[in-house]
């Protein structure tokens, strides 16, 4: 299996005619096998046909093979992609699911990774412009200017932007001729336990969560709000399914209410205003469960 080409988080947008800037979408990253068939696949290998099937159909109608990289992501009223609207996506629901596609690795068997980005999206913009598609989306870019990409960004309350190399090869790592700038802080960690509730609140109180660093899960902190009841009930019996006795993180933390430890299975999402000194997060506020992310992919970005 291809794995994707991954972005490294940097702080400030930048203006440089050697680069490209795209936004940065708010979804599942989902790579497009086709043969005889097609394959729509998370970045761990999951298969998203059978959810997203509407997509899937409209990529069957692409003559040829190929290999796409894109996101696929539910769109709000404001033309924003939210990752919450697709937690909670059903086929036939008023929110559409889009994949946006903004790289080729091949076509028709030829290996297209090595080739100039901007060469590979010029190939890409062909191919999704030879029919007319619902659901499968061309990621545009605009050239030298990332500042002013961030800037619209930042007002129109979106995740951030990716910016790339003109001139770079797709390699299936963390690379820095990609890079990623976000107008808000979100960090992926791994869920290793959970408090009792207290007062009128059901099934559990606070998430205890961490990241990984060289191997080991560290405590980075718990996680309380951005919970609805609806939420709460799933999101438990999720998580008792994974029940264990021992802590999975290297360093124990001491909540102050009961805790029952899970098996460091489930990955999610959470907003949140900084990282302490200590290496906790500072209010973080709970977006969604990332289905299409191993646990051991889940580091400490800044």
């Amino acid at each position: 299996m291809i794995k994707p080409m991954l972005a490294t988080l940097v702080k400030e947008p930048f203006d440089d005619e050697d680069w490209v800037f795209e936004v940065k979408w708010d979804g599942y990253r989902a790579l497009a096998h086709k043969t005889k068939k097609v394959a729509l696949l998370s970045r761990n290998g999951i298969s998203f046909n059978a959810r997203f099937s509407l997509i899937a159909k409209e990529l069957e109608k692409i003559p040829g093979k190929f290999i796409f990289d894109g996101e696929i992501v539910v769109i709000d009223k404001k033309g924003r992609s939210q990752f919450q609207l697709l937690q909670n996506y059903e086929e036939g629901q008023k929110e559409r699911a889009y994949y946006y596609i903004f790289d080729i690795l091949s076509y028709q068997g030829k290996d297209l990774s090595s080739r100039p980005l901007l060469e590979r999206k010029e190939l890409l913009r062909h191919l999704l412009a030879s029919r007319s598609f619902l659901f499968l989306r061309f990621s545009e870019h605009v050239e030298k200017f990332g500042k002013r990409l961030f800037t619209q960004a930042k007002k129109k309350g979106l995740e951030g932007i990716i910016a790339k190399r003109k001139q770079s090869p797709y390699r299936s790592t963390r690379s820095r001729d990609w890079l990623k700038i976000k107008t808000k802080m979100r960090q992926e960690v791994v869920i290793g336990g959970f408090t009792e509730p207290r007062g009128a609140r059901k099934y559990f109180g606070s998430l205890l969560i961490g990241v990984y660093s060289e191997g080991k899960l560290l405590y980075a902190g718990h996680v309380g709000g951005g919970f609805n009841e609806a939420l709460l009930k799933t999101l438990y019996h999720q998580m008792i399914k994974l029940k264990r006795k021992k802590c999975p993180f290297q360093n124990e933390p001491k909540p102050n209410a009961p805790v029952t430890w899970i098996r460091p299975k489930l990955v999610c999402e959470v907003a949140f205003a900084e990282w302490t000194k200590e290496g906790v997060l500072r209010q973080p506020i709970f977006q969604g469960i990332r289905v299409d992310k191993s646990p051991q992919e889940v580091l400490r970005e800044l």
